[in-house]
């Protein structure tokens, strides 16, 4: 155990500016933005300053929320300079993909801390936001400990800019000892970027009634982010059912709202009392409820998105949504075509999980249709997938399809039935047309109803 005295030295001789932190990145280096809300600001504003000078440059990064488009992307210009790698795409990096710059790396969600510092993916320098230090020398990561010791276990180098708007969190893994980092960049407290709260559709308040009409009294949930996830949080919160707990890879405002309605008790779960989750994202609500809140327990990925620790909990309730379906069964969450748009996650984690819980249940949820420019519609439940598309969900996994028009239970079912169940809950203008498809592609026949 260090001294006081000790600890203050120490982070004195370890202070640097941001500037002096963009000095380190040399050509061909692999550098870590970290995750969720971990990506750091003023470090990045310093590396654009110096972007014309850089070359070679990999720049990773995981579900991470900004303002925008990371300065260094704009500055740099081009892939000879910087390139970016994200294991989940989120809206910033969408827009860097869109210019050609950002590319998706696949994984599954609870393995993604195996990856780093295996097969020679070394990190140079991991640079992250963190809380303040206390006077035993400890940063407090905020609310993404997700695969961050994992991170920085692989770095050369570990660099933290400390932000004091980071909200403390509680959980595993949730401190990076002084002793651990090689420099300190004392940051300018730029607020943590917001993913703003969606109204519910029409659409998702009727898909919400479908899918809170089978949640039980005692059931953990899983919830995504969205309109739908609102609509959800609110009808849960308005009905009779009690007792619920929270094991999630992303932490959003409806367990904010479920909680204040007195509806999450975390009694069951395998963290009684808490809400234990892989990192969080939503509205400066859930950052305040965070902060110091020993109820939300941040825990990394490889422990809360684990298939057999989700099976272990009973009544496990699992609810995602997806891009488009075939009528196979086949989820696309990740693209539309080739396009990338989001990632493969936890969903498939929760998915397995899910079905496997005593008592459990996985959703999947969707609209039925899209509105295109013209004003037309599109099925979102189509014969087959797009060329191209990523299929994030097998047919096998899949448990439970719902749309505005009802939910389908694929689990157990054949192909003829499974096309039969996803067409009665495709929107009724396209029914016609998916039945002429499934009879084209052999899994639907009027001899399929037959009965001997």
């Amino acid at each position: 155990m260090y001294k006081i005295s000790s600890i203050g030295r120490m982070y004195s001789r370890k202070l640097i500016t941001a500037d002096q932190a963009a000095e380190l990145v040399e050509n061909g280096m692999r550098i870590h933005y970290s995750t969720g809300c971990g990506a750091p600001y003023d470090i990045d504003l310093a590396l654009a300053r110096r972007a014309k000078s850089l070359k070679d440059i990999t720049v990773l990064s995981n579900i991470t929320i900004t303002d925008g488009p990371f300065a260094l992307c704009d500055a740099s210009e081009n892939n000879d300079r910087v390139r970016f790698a994200s294991c989940h795409m989120s809206g910033a990096d969408r827009k860097m993909n869109k210019q050609g710059r950002c590319w998706y790396s696949p994984m599954l969600f609870n393995e993604l801390p195996y990856y780093w510092g295996n097969n020679g993916d070394d990190i140079d320098i991991a640079f992250m936001q963190v809380g303040p230090m206390d006077q035993w020398g400890n940063f407090n990561v905020g609310p993404q400990s997700s695969d961050i010791w994992a991170v920085t276990k692989a770095a050369k180098k570990v660099v933290v800019e400390v932000n004091n708007k980071m909200p403390r969190a509680f959980g595993e893994n949730a401190y990076l000892n002084i002793a651990d980092v090689d420099f300190v960049v004392e940051g300018t407290n730029h607020p943590l970027a917001q993913i703003p709260s969606k109204d519910p559709t029409p659409e998702d308040k009727k898909i919400a009634e479908f899918v809170v009409d089978k949640i039980q009294s005692g059931s953990t949930l899983q919830l995504g982010i969205g309109g739908l996830p609102q609509a959800i949080g609110t009808m849960l919160a308005e009905s009779d059912v009690k007792d619920l707990s929270g094991h999630t890879e992303m932490l959003v405002d409806s367990y904010v709202d479920l909680y204040n309605a007195g509806k999450i008790t975390g009694h069951k779960p395998s963290y009684p009392g808490k809400i234990a989750y892989g990192f969080a994202g939503g509205t400066q609500k859930l950052y305040d409820f965070i902060d110091d809140n020993p109820i939300c327990y941040t825990v990394p990925v490889n422990v809360v998105n684990n298939v057999q620790n989700v099976a272990d909990i009973p009544k496990f309730v699992s609810i995602n949504g997806c891009i488009q379906l075939d009528l196979f069964g086949q989820i696309a969450s990740e693209s539309v075509g080739p396009r990338h748009i989001s990632g493969t996650g936890g969903q498939l984690d929760f998915v397995h999980g899910a079905f496997l819980s005593p008592g459990g249940q996985s959703f999947i949820c969707l609209h039925s249709t899209r509105k295109n420019k013209d004003g037309s519609l599109s099925s979102l439940i189509n014969p087959t997938l797009p060329e191209g598309s990523i299929v994030t969900t097998p047919r096998a996994a899949t448990m439970y399809v719902v749309t505005e028009y009802g939910a389908a239970n694929l689990k157990g079912k054949s192909t003829y039935e499974r096309a039969e169940a996803l067409i009665n809950i495709a929107h009724p203008d396209f029914r016609e047309q998916l039945i002429k498809d499934a009879e084209k592609l052999g899994i639907w026949k009027n001899t399929s109803k037959c009965t001997w």
